[in-house]
């Protein structure tokens, strides 16, 4: 049996409760959840990976540890394409609970590339044929909420003394109150980069109020405004004004993308590697962008293997856009679960690290120690 052969695949939900108010066009939220991956070989290598929680942390780690596992034990962990194509074939091209399924199998297959780079010693991005290289960064994760706009220019003026140099902004508290924001925001910090992001909140008449606003401020791109399948109503909003459209964190695997891609509506592309299909379909993903000439610029999730992932990723590929951090002052995902934790320089940008594979330390007993919270994680 080779010391590849892949032994173990265990998932772990874990989540913990949020003190601090932020509110976001989702809701208020209450919890942070994650769903944690853990694959071993019969040669002792362990890979770590995370799959997107889905808003229901215990059914993805279920569709893990049920079906997935089953599916794979016994196969070689360096064949991440076999691996991928029998999930695919096997439970996510029929009948097969669709993105959750492909939440589920995104940890697996970034434990998997884990293990890739422990077992020949090269860093992620090494492996993929990158370079360490300077990422640039924006601010976002569950940040720079709803809050008055003095308040929330405070909080972008700690960020930019951290050494951020763009920003993204939460819309869909009503083009009124997006638009005060977004003015005070551009009026006080006019070298300031600018996302926004209305988290699918947005009707066709907002998204055409808000974009001559959007244009005047120099925004980098208006995210999610609608709905992921809710292709129509993206073509229409080209027609409003300049600032690019993106989205993509809750697309899943290169034939959805296809769809996207297509249309030419949306062209700012964010696939999110713990939801899309793992760094194996992102790889995938960012190929057919890059003959659209657009840029993958990763949806960020909790913890600290998609974020080290999506640097890897960036630092790989010919078409890198920014990297999303997560700059919650509440994330013990980030900050508690594993190490290293990720950090801007005084630059605005983020470089891979040079450790073996993903480069992360995972502490098992923080997951003993932080089960699953039931319930959803905004209301």
């Amino acid at each position: 049996m080779s010391d590849t052969c892949i032994e173990r695949v265990e998932a772990y939900a874990s989540s913990f409760p949020v003190k601090q108010v932020v509110r976001l066009g989702v809701g208020r939220a209450v919890k942070r959840d994650a769903v944690i991956v853990k694959v071993t070989t019969s040669g002792g290598l362990v890979g770590w990976g995370e799959s997107h929680h889905g808003r229901c942390p215990t059914g993805i780690a279920e569709i893990v540890n049920t079906t997935l596992r089953q599916l794979v034990v016994g196969m070689d962990a360096i064949d991440a394409v076999g691996v991928w194509s029998t999930i695919y074939q096997k439970q996510l091209a029929s009948h097969g609970m669709g993105a959750a399924s492909c939440m589920a199998m995104s940890g697996i297959d970034m434990a998997l590339w884990d293990i890739r780079g422990k077992a020949c010693g090269w860093p992620l991005y090494k492996l993929l044929g990158g370079r360490a290289k300077a990422i640039p960064v924006y601010a976002g994760g569950i940040s720079l909420g709803y809050q008055e706009p003095a308040a929330l220019c405070e909080e972008v003026a700690a960020l930019a003394a951290l050494g951020y140099r763009a920003v993204k902004l939460r819309l869909g508290d009503g083009v009124k109150n997006d638009s005060l924001r977004v003015n005070a925001v551009r009026k006080n910090f006019a070298d300031m980069k600018i996302m926004t992001d209305a988290n699918t909140g947005y009707s066709v008449a907002d998204a055409r109020a808000m974009m001559p606003l959007l244009d005047d401020c120099g925004i980098e791109w208006l995210e999610e405004p609608f709905p992921p399948h809710d292709h129509r109503s993206y073509l229409a909003a080209t027609r409003f004004g300049r600032t690019p459209l993106a989205a993509g964190e809750n697309h899943f695997t290169r034939f959805e993308f296809t769809r996207v891609l297509e249309d030419a509506a949306i062209t700012v592309i964010q696939p999110d590697l713990s939801k899309a299909g793992g760094v194996t379909e992102a790889l995938r993903i960012a190929a057919m962008a890059s003959a659209y000439k657009l840029t993958i610029n990763p949806h960020t999730s909790a913890t600290a293997m998609n974020m080290c992932a999506s640097i890897h990723l960036l630092s790989a590929i010919e078409n890198g856009g920014y990297y999303e951090a997560d700059v919650a002052k509440e994330n013990l995902f980030r900050d508690e679960l594993a190490t290293p934790v990720v950090r801007v320089d005084a630059a605005g940008c983020v470089t891979p690290g040079d450790a073996p594979g993903l480069g992360v330390e995972v502490d098992e007993q923080f997951l003993r120690a932080h089960p699953p919270i039931e319930g959803p994680a905004y209301v």
